[in-house]
């Protein structure tokens, strides 16, 4: 085991990990909509859902 791998993970470090997870999961599911939307026979659906994966809860 490295050193790394011993140490526990801090609760500031948690944070970060689970803000840059979420942001992601976030970012994939607009990008599977918008796959899915594209996939549709007829005009493409150009109504703004989700959260804008660019903003940060502590942008709001």
């Amino acid at each position: 085991m490295t050193k790394h791998e011993d140490r526990p993970e801090t609760s500031e470090a948690k944070d970060v990990r689970k803000q840059r997870l979420s942001e992601q999961l976030r970012a994939n599911l607009l990008k599977r909509k918008a796959q899915t939307r594209a996939r549709r026979v007829g005009q493409p659906d150009e109504r703004p859902e989700g959260i804008d994966p660019s903003k940060s809860a502590s942008d709001q």
